[in-house]
């Protein structure tokens, strides 16, 4: 298991596990993949899993899993995965030394 490369913030990882425990799978872990797509060319998706795949970099930080593809890894290395809730929050939000630009949204970014 990788650690520090992909950084979890204290906040994200309990968010992270109220939606595990609000899906009743303790089990699945989060997984990040860098697509094509926004309006800035490459975007982030997230979903929950339970299995891995082969080539998977798994990062684990404050009790919680998140894993990516090695390509995806490319993109993300040094990102911290930071959460925002509230009423003017806008949920989970990538901070990425990689990016060279990024959209209005924060959704997508270039590098």
């Amino acid at each position: 298991m990788l650690r520090s490369m992909i950084h979890i913030s204290e906040t994200a990882a309990k968010q992270i596990s109220k939606i595990q425990q609000d899906e009743n799978s303790p089990q699945a872990f989060l997984r990040v993949q860098i697509v094509g797509g926004g309006c800035s060319g490459m975007s982030y998706k997230l979903k929950f899993e339970t299995e891995m795949k082969e080539g998977d970099k798994v990062f684990e930080e404050h009790g919680v899993k998140v894993v990516t593809d090695s390509k995806s890894y490319l993109y993300l290395l040094g990102t911290v995965l930071e959460y925002e809730g509230g009423l003017n929050g806008k949920g989970f939000s990538f901070n990425n030394p990689n990016a060279k630009k990024s959209c209005g949204c924060g959704s997508s970014f270039s590098v």
